[in-house]
């Protein structure tokens, strides 16, 4: 038996949700740390606070009045969002009040729901068709997913300065290739160009970090201590989740 276009497609998003739900879990070691020492250190709340509005607007893009047939976006950016929202509620929890950690925060969020209820209210109200929302929240989406791709080009500048890829860890920067790459092919199969241009984007700048990797780790410093590293801060900057 065949499966449809569609199947397939289901399929594939399937695939894609499960591992963006592994990358949405990535900073997990990082909040444990946070838990664990009742202090935030020197961690930003920027990465997450930014993933915020991105699954913000992912999930206001899948939307059946929006982009029909979208599901499976809305349902892992949803899950990420709830996810975003408690690594910053930890965070608000034990950062120090005479820092600005808490007012990061509070303000980084009140502004992002004032944009986004801006930017929803223009879509809903002036806008009357999907390929006209569609376009609107798509390009919004896809502007964000591209600032947050920009990101690892500082770590992939560092990896080739030093000739060592000991601050961009392999395994993730092989799921942000997959993800990128699942993505894109979700997007291609019933064609989304904005599913498709923040991923694509995701998948070469995935697959640019592991050609990076195989060509430095042999340059790569080995520590031979058995001191505790400090997890490394990793956020979605990395992946478009969509």
């Amino acid at each position: 038996m065949v499966m449809s276009a569609e199947s397939i497609r289901n399929v594939i998003g399937i695939i894609g949700n499960v591992i963006s739900f592994g990358l949405f879990l990535s900073p997990v070691p990082t909040f444990y740390r946070i838990i664990k020492n009742k202090a935030v250190e020197d961690f930003s709340p920027i990465p997450y606070i930014a993933t915020v509005l991105n699954c913000i607007f992912w999930v206001f893009y899948g939307m059946p009045f929006v982009h029909p047939d979208s599901l499976l976006v809305v349902t892992i950016n949803s899950v990420g969002l709830v996810l975003e929202l408690i690594y910053l509620a930890i965070f608000y929890t034990y950062a120090a009040k005479q820092n600005n950690g808490r007012k990061k925060v509070l303000l980084g969020l009140s502004v992002e729901v004032i944009f986004a209820a801006i930017i929803i209210i223009i879509t809903m109200t002036t806008l009357h068709t999907y390929k006209k929302r569609s376009l609107m929240v798509g390009v919004i989406c896809d502007i964000f997913n591209t600032l947050m791709y920009v990101s690892p080009l500082t770590v992939m500048k560092q990896v080739i300065t030093t000739k060592s890829v000991e601050y961009m860890p392999f395994y993730l920067s092989l799921t942000n290739f997959l993800n990128g790459s699942i993505w894109t092919a979700y997007a291609l199969i019933k064609f989304d160009i904005y599913v498709l241009v923040s991923n694509g984007i995701g998948a070469v700048s995935g697959a640019a970090q592991l050609i990076l990797y195989a060509i430095y780790y042999r340059t790569t410093p080995k520590h031979n201590d058995d001191a505790p590293q400090k997890p490394t801060q990793i956020q979605l900057s990395g992946a478009s989740v969509a």
